[in-house]
This record gives C-alpha cells, structure tokens and sequence, in this order.
C-alpha cells in the first residue's frame, strides 16, 4: 500500500503555486512504468498558443521534442531530474513505440463517441491522454508492417486519425503546452506495474466508425 499511495503522491503532488509538479510525473513514467520521456519545448511566453521552436506555423506547439531531441528520451531517473530541475515547467514527451505504449489519437467530441462505442463492445481499455482538441487511446507498441496492413483492409481511413507508432511522441499529463492543458481522460490505475494497454486494431476500429458516423475527416484537427 506505501508504494502505491506514493505513486499517487508522485503524480498528484503540487508546486507552491497549486500546479502540479512535472518532475515526480515524470519520473514516475521513466523509472516506474520504464517509458521513455524527454522535455518538450516550452510554448513562447509572448503567445500561448505559439511554440518556442523556430517554426512559425508549428502545429502542436509546446508539446514537441525540440532539444534535446527525441532520440534522447530515457527511463534514467538521474537524467529525468536534471532535465526538469533545470526545466521545471517543460512538457513531459512520451517517446511512443519500442517497449513503450503506442498511441491513435482523433478529435476530442468523435474520441469520446469512440470511447462509447468501445465500452458498449465490452472492451477493455487501458489510459487516454486528453488535450483540448484531441484525445490519445494508449495501445500496445505496433510495427509499421501490422498499421499498414490494418489501414490496408479498410474501405476509408479519415484524414483526422493520427498514429503515434515508432519514432514518434506524445505529451502526458499534467503538461501545459500552446493546445492547453494534457490530463488523463481516463487516468491508469495505482500499482507498481506499467499501466495495461488493449492491442491497436479494435482502438482502430472504432475509432474510424466514430469518425466516419460523425464526418470529422479533416486533418488539420
């Protein structure tokens, strides 16, 4: 019991000014559940919704890898704290794929049509990543070989579905970046493991029907 109630401290603990304290997040990822984490660019300090990297239309901004790298993400604890002891409000970024959980990501109002749909199938599902705009189903790593050959069976992938496979990332609470706030939709269960996350092809499934039924097929979302 002493080990998961200090996991909850971890990752529930605040600053002095009521936000939550990014490093215990982050260390909790990396030598805990051994999911590797960097910091992401700061969002400019001059417009929220701007990032701090030198592109001007940067699409997510705040919540990328920038420098360090994404080659750089690790599960070593003493490099997770010299990051965030020099960084302390930096974005915690998920490096997706490997050993460490994968990601489908869609509109927020179809995600949560999506999330419906999977629960009234009787599906487990493991934790969802929330921004704004977008919400992130955590999946089981999958090679490109196994999406390719998902995404080759169906008649229509919407423009709007993102995956976050091998090599790419994903921001995790409680960053704040320029899309605003990243909470848990669905927060991972206290205990000593790695959260648990379903295979991709049935997150696929739904949420392509979500998006379909409702139309959001842009991209841009």
């Amino acid at each position: 019991m002493r080990e998961i109630l200090g996991r909850r401290r971890r990752l529930l603990s605040q600053r002095s000014d009521g936000r939550p304290e990014l490093i215990g997040a982050a260390l909790t990822y990396a030598t805990e559940w051994q999911w590797p984490v960097l910091p992401g660019v700061a969002a400019d300090p001059e417009g929220r919704n701007r990032c701090g990297c030198p592109d001007p239309e940067c699409t997510v901004p705040g919540a990328h890898p920038f420098d360090p790298g994404l080659l750089a993400a690790t599960t070593d604890g003493r490099m997770v704290r010299w990051w965030w002891g020099n960084r302390p409000t930096a974005p915690i970024v998920l490096a997706t794929g490997g050993k460490a959980p994968c990601a489908v990501s869609l509109p927020a109002l179809p995600a949560a049509r999506a999330l419906d749909a999977l629960d009234g199938m009787g599906m487990r599902l493991g934790p969802v990543v929330a921004s704004p705009a977008r919400w992130a189903i955590l999946v089981k790593p999958y090679s490109m070989e196994q999406l390719g050959e998902l995404l080759y069976a169906k008649d229509f992938v919407p423009g709007s579905l993102r995956f976050h496979g091998e090599g790419g990332y994903l921001a995790l609470p409680p960053s704040e970046t320029g899309q605003g706030e990243i909470r848990w939709e669905r927060a991972p269960l206290p205990g000593s493991a790695s959260p648990w996350v379903p295979d991709v092809e049935a997150v696929v499934d739904a949420a392509v029907e979500a998006l379909t039924r409702t139309g959001v097929s842009a991209p841009e979302l």
